[in-house]
């Protein structure tokens, strides 16, 4: 009963609500299923991406993320083959006409549920995108056993499921929703709904959530998936670590990596000392327990078979740094030698220390040159100053805080 509703609410309320005509303005990026992401997070910063490529976007929706990754390995041209699939008709039919909109190649559409994915008989994929679907299957772990085998040895996957804590008060809300008349029709329930928001006590753990506001930026299908959804579930890092590992896959980062470190948060060595001594993972649990305000996790897994050569090494020189966003010189420009970086996320700001030298060596990353090439320029420009160990130590520390940032990746020539 459940699937059915599932499905008849996205055929009628498709999400994200997307216009295919903003194509032409502009191209909506995010995580996971970045390039620049897949590169370091996947294929270690080595991936020839004029080499073919094969990926399934499963769950995708009115295709944000499709349209993010065929954009991209189109700009880098790459041959790639991409394959579509979600079980609702109106979803897809907005995912194609944006598809359309920018003339992209190399994508076909498949309608069904990814539990149906084997009978499809499409093959192995380099690259599987399964963002914001998991958490609504009526079995998430089956669902991403079915994904890991159809992923190549090599390959790996980039995924999003709701984040427990970040969602306070959401749960409370659907209950209550529930009792003011789950079985009647979708338009009575999503007024009920405004109603209710209208007149929610200060007091109340929804409108106390500042990490909350689908509801008013997505309309009336905002509401519907936030608030009256028939099925959907959260996770805590540690829940979803073990989903992974389960499906027979390793994770090999959460994004971004600055929120889930206690030390973005605390300053108190004697805070700090005993969290620093737990394993990356419980480390990220923490985090999480102490902002509070993760409403959804991104993760980026791959066979456990080779997850310790997965990630970018940033001590290879012969590596490509790459920005995502604004250019290094820009971001450059606005940064005082030793000053401080902002990250703002789901009501919570943070501040950064740079070291002295990311001023001068993010405005020498210019998607070209390698470590080694930036090493060598600032070297000529400043020998003193720039000697081999100087810039090995600005380089690592700039590189840390910029990768947190979810900004800084590693590719190849």
């Amino acid at each position: 009963m459940s699937e059915d509703r599932v499905r008849e609410q996205y055929e009628a309320y498709p999400y994200p609500p997307r216009d295919p005509r903003d194509e032409a303005k502009r191209l909506i990026e995010g995580s996971p299923s970045h390039r620049l992401e897949i590169d370091h997070y996947v294929f270690a910063g080595r991936r020839d991406w004029r080499a073919p490529f094969r990926a399934l976007v499963a769950g995708g929706g009115t295709g944000d993320g499709l349209v993010m990754l065929a954009q991209h390995l189109a700009d880098a041209g790459c041959p790639a083959e991409i394959h579509y699939l979600d079980l609702s008709h109106a979803s897809r039919a907005i995912a194609e006409a944006r598809i359309r909109a920018r003339d992209l190649q190399g994508v076909t559409f498949h309608h069904g549920a990814i539990e149906g994915l084997p009978r499809l008989g499409l093959g192995r994929f380099d690259y599987i995108d399964c963002c914001g679907v998991l958490h609504h299957l009526a079995d998430p772990a089956a669902g991403l056993r079915i994904l890991a085998e159809a992923l190549s040895p090599e390959g790996g996957i980039g995924l999003m499921v709701y984040g427990e804590l970040g969602r306070s008060g959401v749960y409370p809300m659907q209950d209550l929703l529930r009792m003011l008349g789950e079985s009647d029709p979708a338009e009575r329930r999503i007024e009920l709904a405004k109603r209710l928001l209208r007149q929610l006590p200060a007091t109340n753990l929804f409108l106390r959530n500042p990490a909350l506001g689908d509801h008013m930026r997505a309309g009336d299908a905002g509401i519907h998936d936030l608030l009256l959804h028939a099925r959907d579930r959260a996770y805590r890092v540690p829940e979803l670590i073990a989903l992974i590992e389960a499906a027979g896959l390793a994770p090999t980062a959460l994004i971004e990596p600055w929120r889930y470190d206690p030390a973005s948060y605390l300053a108190d060595p004697k805070l700090l000392s005993p969290l620093n001594a737990l394993d990356r993972w419980q480390r990220a649990a923490a985090a999480e327990l102490i902002a509070g305000n993760l409403k959804t996790h991104i993760a980026y897994a791959v066979p456990k078979a080779r997850a310790d050569r997965a990630v970018a090494d940033p001590t290879d020189s012969s590596a490509v740094p790459r920005l995502k966003g604004e250019p290094g010189v820009e971001i450059a420009r606005g940064l005082r030698p030793g000053g401080r970086v902002t990250a703002k996320a789901d009501g919570l700001e943070a501040r950064f220390a740079t070291s002295t030298g990311a001023g001068p060596i993010l405005a020498a990353i210019d998607g070209r040159r390698s470590i080694a090439e930036i090493a060598a320029l600032l070297a000529a420009q400043d020998s003193k100053r720039w000697s081999a160990g100087y810039f090995a130590a600005e380089f690592a520390a700039t590189y840390r805080l910029f990768n947190a940032l979810n900004r800084l990746f590693l590719g190849r020539a």
